[in-house]
């Protein structure tokens, strides 16, 4: 047993580095290529318990802040950071590992209080007339006394230039869809000037919004052979 006046001298936390927890490994420092693996994928983190995901997620959060450390030291000294991508998948990591910490707790909560335990949402209008959805969030603040809150968030709309706007808007969306079909419709009159004996489920699959008996009757499908 070992007495009481001891215990401060036992310890199992790590070696403390200070500031240096915030910069890469002094060997990586002169290096143009650093090897590094994939990011976790969905499917690994699901085999993990709760308690290793939250580990995980501090070592991924601690990675990341290192790597974004380093970036901006080499920005500063005008020099190449050896892989970039590096960021990326570290936070692709953190996104999948956010997704089933969710998941685990939607499942959770279906179980238990048959609701997904996600913080509610509702469909919200911006002053320029877009839709949007809004996560409602609890306040120490009545709703007519969160003067704060009303200043942030504005939901109603209306006016002749809003109007305009998203009658313009709606046609702006409208050009690009019908462009987006014209485009599918002469590609499939290619392929079908090209192929004779084209698959045209293949092609259905491939281009949903072509009209393919409207394609057979266009000029760009008209090849040097008899069509069945």
């Amino acid at each position: 047993m070992v007495p009481s006046f001891q215990y401060s001298f036992i310890h199992t936390t790590p070696k403390c580095n200070d500031l240096m927890e915030f910069f890469d490994d002094p060997k990586n420092w002169e290096k143009d290529r650093i090897r590094v693996g994939r990011s976790w994928k969905k499917d690994e983190l699901r085999l993990k318990s709760n308690e290793d995901l939250h580990k995980l997620w501090f070592v991924l959060l601690k990675e990341r802040n290192m790597l974004l450390t380093m970036e901006e030291i080499y920005k500063r000294e005008w020099k190449y950071f050896p892989n970039p991508e590096r960021i990326d998948k570290v936070e692709d990591s953190m996104a999948n590992l956010e997704s089933i910490v969710r998941e685990r707790n939607k499942a959770y909560y279906m179980l238990e209080t048959g609701t997904t335990g996600e913080r509610p949402v509702v469909t919200k209008y911006n002053p320029l007339g877009l839709r949007y959805f809004y996560r409602m969030s609890q306040y120490s603040r009545p709703k007519n006394k969160n003067f704060a809150w009303h200043k942030k968030y504005k939901f109603n709309f209306g006016g002749y230039a809003v109007q305009k706007f998203l009658r313009l808007y709606r046609e702006k969306l409208w050009n690009e869809k019908r462009r987006l079909i014209n485009r599918q419709r002469n590609k499939v009159a290619v392929l079908m000037r090209t192929f004779p004996n084209l698959d045209m489920e293949a092609v259905k699959e491939q281009y949903p919004l072509a009209d393919i008996e409207k394609a057979k009757k266009h000029r760009h499908a008209d090849g040097h052979f008899i069509r069945d």
